[in-house]
């Protein structure tokens, strides 16, 4: 379980920390998905530092273990989040991207908790 975790932490940290770039340079399709669904704009650099938070916890989480297992929590719930945003104001193009990352967050943790 191990190896498993290892490599798909390792994967979502590069997409966590490839989408925490797009925020902090406040890529054109980020800004409007943003604005279309109601979170400000004054948001990003918070919500791009806690994707680089969880990106590196995860990372550091193949070392030590619980740590791990928190920042996939960390990174679960931030998803969950973002699910809801979506769907609250009814976006159907910006949900399932968010849905995926959920998905793949919520493996992550069970891989980190199984390879503790």
């Amino acid at each position: 379980m191990f190896i498993a975790y290892a490599v798909t932490a390792s994967l979502l940290a590069l997409l966590l920390l490839a989408s925490a770039s797009g925020k902090l340079r406040r890529d054109e399709k980020m800004v409007a998905s943003f604005t279309e669904i109601g979170v400000p704009l004054s948001w990003l650099p918070l919500l791009a530092a806690c994707e680089i938070a969880g990106a590196l916890g995860l990372v550091a989480g193949i070392w030590v273990g619980p740590l791990g297992v928190a920042a996939a929590v960390g990174v679960v719930l931030y998803f969950v989040g973002a699910v809801g945003a979506h769907l609250r104001k009814g976006d159907l193009k910006g949900t399932p991207p968010a849905a995926v990352v959920l998905v793949v967050s919520a493996a992550v943790l069970a891989l980190g908790v199984a390879a503790l």
